[in-house]
This record gives structure tokens, sequence and C-alpha cells, in this order.
């Protein structure tokens, strides 16, 4: 079986995402799931940055534009949350390339606005 990359760190976050949505359900606002999830990653004791400036590069130079996460754990680990019906390709590709732009290893793009809780993992290769 393959270990996955940041398997401990990872396990740790989805678990904090997982305890919110089993808590709130859907139907409420982002700004109200960010604030329940930065208790959350607290309670947790996961180190954790909220809207966290990271810079965007082009050809290996940063930009002077930024990318602003929603949450960073573990300066590696980058969380974006979103409240919809469901999570489209176009949204997924958007994390993918903030991502890539930014440098960070991880992403996960979360959604508490459907019934059940979705992740979608990506990692920068």
């Amino acid at each position: 079986m393959t270990k996955l990359v940041l398997e401990k760190e990872t396990y740790k976050i989805l678990g904090a995402c997982i305890k919110v949505h089993k808590k709130l359900g859907n139907g409420f606002s982002i700004s109200v799931y960010r604030e329940a999830l930065a208790k959350e990653l607290s309670l947790a004791n996961i180190p954790f940055e909220q809207d966290k400036k990271l810079p965007v590069y082009y050809e290996g130079t940063p930009l002077n534009q930024e990318y602003v996460a929603d949450f960073v754990c573990f300066d590696t680990i980058m969380i974006e949350i979103k409240t919809l019906s469901c999570l489209n390709e176009h949204l997924k590709q958007q994390a993918l390339k903030f991502l890539k732009s930014t440098r960070l290893d991880i992403g996960y793009l979360v959604n508490f606005g459907e019934r059940s809780l979705t992740w979608k993992r990506y990692i920068n290769t």
C-alpha cells in the first residue's frame, strides 16, 4: 500500500474538517465554516495561518500579485474552502493552478456545501 505525502498531517486536517461538517452540516456561509475550522484546527493543535498571503511565481520569479489561501497548515498544506452544491471542474483546475503557482506541497479543495463533506487532494509535482 502506497503512503500518502504528509499522510499524518493531512489526516488531522481532514479530521478537523469532518468534525466541523458533522457539527454544522451544510447551508451556512463560508465565513461560518472558516471560523469553525480555525477553532477546530486550534483544538487539534494543528499549526495554521488563516488568510495567508502567498507569492505567485512565473518562470521562477515572484510576481507582484499574491494569492490569499484560506488556510495554510504545517507551512506546506493549502486549504481552500467552498460552500457549493458541488465542485465543478473549473474550481478543481483553479485550485491546482493556485497550488502550483505558490509552490506549496499539497492542496485541498474542501466543500462544506454538500450533504456530505467533499474534498479533492492535489500534490504539487
